[in-house]
Parts: C-alpha cells; sequence; structure tokens
C-alpha cells in the first residue's frame, strides 16, 4: 500500500559518542560532544541536471482487516516495544519523535514500557540489534536506514518479533520487515520552496543548509531543497556546510556552531539545520540572530510550546509514521513485506513543508507546490538528483 511522506533521510548519532543506553524509557540526557575540529569551509552544492524518471517503491499487499493479532510473541504476558535508534532518545528532533510516538501508542494499549536503545553506531547496529531482540520485546521498532544494514539477517533469525523499519530512503524488501519509506527528493523540494518564499517576502536572498558529511542521501536532499529554493527565484543563492565526521555524525554540536557563525557571516537569511542532536542548539542561534529556520523532520514544530520557534516544519517525522503505521500493524492491515511510502501531496498528509503562520497567498503558493509534486512532472529530475546523490 502507498501511502504519503526524512526524508527523508535518516540522520546518526555522533562517532565521539559509542556507548549506548539499555535503559527502559526513562530518558536520558544525550551525551556532551566530545571535542571537534573547526566546522570546514562550506562548499557550493552542485547544480541539477534533468534526469530519467525515478523507480516507483513496489506496492505492498494489503492484509485484511479482521480481529486484533496476539503480539506476545515470547509469552510472558504482555506486549513490549522494542526501539533501535541512532541518535539521542531526546533530541528533540528526529530521534525523539518516533521514540515519543512509540510510548504514546504503547501506553494507549495497555502495553509494557518501551524498551530503547539509542546513540547506536552504524559499526555496533548487528551487535545493539541482536542484544535488544534477546530482551524481551514482541515489536521491534528500527528507527532509521543508517542502522538497518543487520536487519534482514536478524528479523529472519528472531522472526517471532515483529519487524518495522523507518527506512527513510529505502531499504531492501523483505517478507521478514515491514517498512515505511518517504519521498525525500520531493520532501527536500518543498522545503526550498518554502525557504524561498520567505526569502523573497523578507527582502533575502541566501540559504544554507549545515549536515553532516555530504553522504547520498544528504547529497539528495540538497540538491532537491536548491531546485525548490530557485524555482521561486534563480538568483538565491544556496550553500551546503558539512559540519559533521564521516559517517552519520549530525550531533556535533561545537562544528555546526561553527558553520552557522561562518554562513551569517556571508549573508545567509535562512539556516536549515539538517542535524539530529545539534539541531535545537543551532534553531536557538538562529532565533537569536533573526535567520530564517526550518525543522529537519518534526512536524509539530510550528505550534510546540517551548522558547524555540521554527518558520518552517520540513515533515518527514518518523512519530507521525508510527502514529499511522501502528494501528494499521495492530488490525492486521500493515504486515511485515509491505512497503508504506508517504509523500508530498498524497493522503495522508504527513511529509512535505509547511510554513509557519502562513499568509494566505503563501499557503496558496505551497499548495500548488504539492500538486506539482503529485503530478510528477519533476520525477525526471529527480531521478537524475538521485543517480547523482547515490551514484545509480
Amino acid at each position: 500500500m502507498v501511502a504519503l511522506s526524512l526524508v527523508a533521510a535518516a540522520c546518526g548519532g555522533d562517532d565521539d559518542e559509542g556507548s549506548s543506553s539499555t535503559d527502559a524509557p526513562d530518558t536520558t540526557e544525550a551525551p556532551d560532544t566530545a571535542d571537534t575540529t573547526d566546522a570546514p569551509d562550506t562548499t557550493e552544492a552542485p547544480d541539477t541536471t534533468e534526469a530519467p524518471d525515478t523507480t516507483e517503491a513496489p506496492d505492498t499487499t494489503e492484509a485484511p482487516a479482521g480481529e486484533d493479532i496476539d503480539f506476545d510473541a515470547n509469552g510472558d504476558g504482555e506486549v513490549r516495544i522494542g526501539i533501535a535508534a541512532a541518535g539521542p532518545r531526546d533530541d528533540g528532533a528526529y530521534y525523539q519523535a518516533v521514540v515519543d510516538a512509540a510510548e504514546s501508542f504503547s501506553a494507549e494499549q495497555g502495553w509494557g514500557e518501551v524498551i530503547i536503545v539509542d546513540n547506536i553506531q552504524a559499526a555496533d547496529a548487528a551487535t545493539e540489534l541482536s542484544n535488544l531482540a534477546q530482551q524481551p520485546v514482541d515489536i521491534m521498532i528500527v528507527g532509521a536506514s543508517e542502522i538497518a544494514e543487520p536487519m534482514p539477517d536478524l528479523a529472519e533469525q528472531y522472526s517471532d518479533i515483529f519487524w518495522y523499519c523507518n527506512c527513510g530512503a529505502g531499504f531492501p524488501e523483505s517478507e521478514f520487515y515491514l517498512q515505511s519509506q518517504d519521498v525525500g527528493a520531493e520532501i527536500a523540494y518543498t522545503a526550498g520552496y518554502a525557504t524561498g518564499i520567505l526569502l523573497r517576502d523578507t527582502g533575502g536572498d541566501a540559504a544554507t543548509l549545515i549536515g553532516c558529511c555530504d553522504l547520498g542521501f544528504e547529497i539528495q536532499h540538497y540538491l532537491s531543497y536548491e531546485l525548490g529554493l530557485k524555482a521561486v527565484d534563480d538568483t538565491f543563492t544556496f550553500t551546503y556546510v558539512p559540519s559533521g565526521d564521516f559517517p552519520f555524525d549530525f550531533d556535533n554540536i561545537q562544528n555546526a556552531t561553527a558553520a552557522y557563525e561562518n554562513a551569517v557571516a556571508e549573508g545567509s537569511e535562512a539556516i536549515y539545520p539538517y542535524l539530529g542532536g545539534a539541531h535545537e542548539p543551532i534553531v536557538q542561534l538562529a532565533n537569536e540572530g533573526g535567520q530564517i529556520v526550518l525543522s529537519a523532520g518534526a512536524s509539530d514544530v510550528c505550534t510546540r510550546e517551548g522558547d524555540l520557534t521554527w518558520d518552517i516544519a520540513v515533515r518527514f517525522d518518523g512519530g507521525d509514521y508510527v502514529r499511522e503505521i501502528f494501528p494499521q500493524i495492530v488490525d492486521g492491515s500493515a504486515q511485515e513485506g509491505d512497503i508504506i511510502v508517504y509523500a508530498p501531496g498524497e493522503e495522508p498528509d504527513v511529509a512535505g513543508a509547511v510554513i509557519c503562520d502562513a499568509t494566505p497567498e503563501q499557503q496558496a503558493e505551497m499548495d500548488e507546490v504539492y500538486a506539482l509534486m503529485a503530478s510528477g512532472e519533476l520525477d525526471a529530475t529527480f531521478g537524475e538528483i538521485s543517480a547523482e546523490a547515490f551514484g545509480g
């Protein structure tokens, strides 16, 4: 079954923060970042080119809805979710969204406490996922594709557990796990277009995306973002700045801060912190500096209470996906082997950029962009971007 909406791409943990926690749901503070070097010089994102059509994710199979399924795989009398997270469980962004949604759903169902292992490094994923599978969990959430490499073998080995992957850009199809994907290029295009609207309406002309380290899904994201930005005004300038250590270091606050300062010094009026644990510190700096600032996955930032504010919500929120998918898991209409895809302009409306407090005119422009995404008119261009990003 194909539905709507990282992305988008998944973010990852800081390589300097290798320890993973195995506590049940009482959250812990995200670890302090280790000493880092100055952020590297900014690099200009390459121009996009026209491309072949993108390949559609395979259609998922429908399972008959009916009586609820007994998920007590280990027979201990209660159902328990396990979550493997690549970054801090309390980052206020991409990683925490999945944790919060899973804990809320579990409580609503009267299930046992969720077991969370966070800050999992890709190199340690096989060990950490295996250890988690050996705990009393009945449903496993793999929070990002960057730690999903060992999942096919482990899902088959521990096939009594129901496996779900928040797999972003996608992962090979398998009968042993359910996965959600999202159309990252389209999401990024809507984010770029929303940024362009706000820059135009406030007299700005430059945007910077701060990311990790030129990973394939980052390249796809920033090329598509730049395409959307320049669709508003092709004179706008865009810069991508890597701030983390390879691979998957989206939590490097010191380097991200230096990258922000350099971007502002060079005239950027819009900042897109495409980050995990370092996201909120950069949002705070942008709030203090008066720059337009975007979320990186979180869908609730336009109405979130607290000291931080965002101008654009870029929605590829794993928590939204959990809220959509888990009722379907419970009633049997979403099963292992299925792939559920979320995209802007499709139902349910959980993917793509939203301008916070948009004027009627701005919202009308965004509605047109969503219709453009749904039309498939830019599929060829997005296909070329994907080929460039992933070497296909």
